[in-house]
């Protein structure tokens, strides 16, 4: 096995590297160095056993590098009070930031606030607001629920200066998602501008607009699918601020992202990395100045198992340390509980002060880029820049975003994706810690809240195939 197996270029080979060659293969003792040591992540992109320090790296910093990023707690309990308490419990406990799910998005999984402006009111009444971010989840109503909620700041009379908001406003991913939308496609292009126009009228702070890739990811999509989904997202709106005729420069800054992170931690850490990157790309390519992109990053509902749901501890604490390291402004760590049903208070407090351990005892915000220089992280990065921006210029060949789900080839593509996990764990390529590998003879009950599950957004017209979320252990059909 020549040098050229562990780099992309032979001639950088060192007598240091050869030396290790030797001795790994010695190791080896026969057996196959591709097979091995050498891995592919679902987009078919080598990961190598070693790699050189990187040289010419240059860090990627935060939108908000000067302060931590931010603990961001989910409110998605059907019940408003119960949700209230919650909300105020966290924030008391160290949260830092709400995500509010509610009832017909794609990531409240069958639960969520019930969609009225009172439930907004009453789970943020008490709130700290100057403190505490919040964010709608993508949501089918977000334009009303954005409406109620520029109503209640006004009463309680907010210092917008002081605020953090996130609107949620993804028409893709509720497409993707719910395979529908409240009006057609060409209708909703022609009032999407005059909704923005209003909202920069009232002087709004935060996000607008967000391109939300975790509905692709957690339907089976690899790192470029859901990188480059986002990407044609973020163009969209771009084009719907111009017709709204809003300078994009001042524009740019009002379009925020949100993705998934897994259990792998170099792949988490150099996909939010590379989104970094690919958004700044986007804005050279409009001549306007980069502003650094505003990322969200939740854990993977897909990584999520029924069997031994403990082991969901360690691998939300790894994505969450990935989206940490990586450089996401926020994160929210879903409960290790959240594949048996509604999570209740001992699950939501392990995933909170997980990411207050990150925070307050790790340090890991005390560098602004700490995979800077990784050889691993930074090839990892410059190849998932390069196979999301195909994945991009496919999407836009395909006529943008909402045109490409509406002829199903973005569903095809992430289905396929889906389809070789799954069948990597059937054949056990691939294995799941407590499910697949070791299993736990007899599992110990689950505490969850009782709440009835909400049914799927059906309303709206512009049908597409929906993207479902499936979790890994479904792959081997070890639960329903």
């Amino acid at each position: 096995m020549g040098a050229g197996a562990l780099t992309q270029d032979a001639e950088l080979a060192n007598a240091d590297r050869q030396r290790w060659l030797a001795l790994a293969e010695k190791a080896l003792a026969g057996g196959s160095f591709e097979e091995k040591l050498v891995s592919h992540t679902d987009d078919g992109i080598r990961i190598e056993p070693l790699y050189d320090r990187s040289a010419t790296a240059e860090p990627l910093v935060r939108a908000n590098p000067r302060s931590p990023w931010i603990v961001s707690q989910r409110v998605d309990d059907p019940d408003v009070d119960r949700a209230k308490a919650q909300a105020l419990e966290d924030v008391a406990q160290g949260a830092t930031g709400l995500s509010l799910v509610f009832e017909g998005a794609p990531n409240a999984f069958g639960y969520g606030l019930p969609r009225t402006a009172e439930a907004l009111e009453t789970v943020l009444d008490g709130v700290p607001l100057n403190r505490v971010q919040v964010r709608i989840d993508a949501h089918p109503w977000s334009r009303a629920v954005a409406d109620w909620l520029v109503a209640f700041l006004t009463r309680r009379r907010s210092d917008p200066a002081k605020l953090n908001l996130s609107f949620g406003i993804d028409p893709a991913a509720i497409f993707a998602g719910t395979g529908r939308l409240r009006m057609s496609i060409e209708a909703l292009q022609a009032s999407m501008p005059q909704s923005l126009a209003h909202f920069f009228s009232m002087g709004v702070p935060g996000v607008l607009l967000e391109a939300d890739g975790r509905v692709f990811h957690n339907a089976g999509a690899t790192e470029a699918q859901e990188l480059g989904t986002m990407l044609a997202s973020a163009v969209s709106y771009l084009r719907m601020f111009e017709q709204a005729r809003q300078p994009l420069v001042y524009a740019a800054p009002h379009i925020g992202f949100a993705l998934s992170v897994d259990q792998d931690q170099l792949v988490s850490m150099a996909k939010v990395r590379a989104l970094r990157r690919l958004w700044a790309r986007i804005q050279e390519a409009c001549s306007i100045p980069a502003s650094a992109a505003n990322i969200h990053a939740e854990t993977s509902f897909r990584m999520m198992t029924t069997m031994d749901p403990e082991t969901n501890i360690l691998r939300t604490a790894i994505a969450g340390f990935a989206a940490a390291a990586g450089g996401a402004d926020s994160i929210s760590i879903l409960p290790h509980t959240i594949a048996h049903g509604l999570p209740a208070g001992f699950a939501r407090r392990v995933a909170r002060n997980a990411q207050l351990i990150m925070a307050s005892e790790s340090h890991i915000d005390h560098v602004a880029d700490p995979a800077c220089g990784s050889g691993a992280v930074e090839a990892l990065t410059a190849e998932f820049c390069a196979a999301a921006w195909e994945e991009f210029q496919r999407i836009e060949a395909e006529g943008g975003v909402l045109s490409s789900l509406q002829q199903g080839h973005i569903q095809k593509r992430v289905q396929a994706a889906s389809a070789r996990r799954n069948a990597a764990y059937q054949a056990g390529e691939r294995a799941i810690v407590g499910t697949t590998l070791h299993p736990s003879k007899t599992e110990r009950p689950v505490e969850t809240l009782a709440a009835e599950r909400r049914p799927a957004f059906t309303e709206g017209v512009a049908v597409c195939e929906p993207l479902f979320p499936i979790r890994i252990d479904q792959s081997i059909g070890a639960t329903s």
